[in-house]
């Protein structure tokens, strides 16, 4: 019992490092890029197209520049969700944002 057990727990394990796993859009094929959340079969299509007729993306710009309806924020969620150009993320990718709460005591400047 105690050895299903542990073998589903390190199954768990391993198949979590798969979810966040970094796709590079020059290498992946069309699964690989339907598995990044917010890429779909038609959007997969249109990069590898854009892929196979103008060659590999050099960066973020040249990726929203050739490929129809991607745009600066569009890429910046594909990113945040694991999509690389190159092996690197988009620069302005959201990061995650802490609320603060605390207020403060000091009297506003005049």
């Amino acid at each position: 019992m105690f050895k299903k057990l542990l073998l589903g727990v390190v199954g768990l394990i391993a198949t979590m490092g798969f979810a966040f796993a970094q796709v590079d859009i020059n290498k992946a094929d069309q699964a690989a890029l339907d598995g990044i959340k917010g890429i779909g079969p038609s959007t997969s299509k249109n990069i590898l197209n854009e892929r196979k007729k103008g060659g590999d993306f050099k960066d973020w710009p040249d990726f929203e520049k050739r490929v129809k309806g991607i745009g600066d924020k569009n890429s910046a969620k594909l990113s945040a969700a694991g999509l690389t150009i190159n092996g690197l993320n988009k620069s302005n990718a959201p990061a995650k944002v802490v609320a603060t709460t605390a207020k403060s005591d000091a009297a506003p400047a005049k």
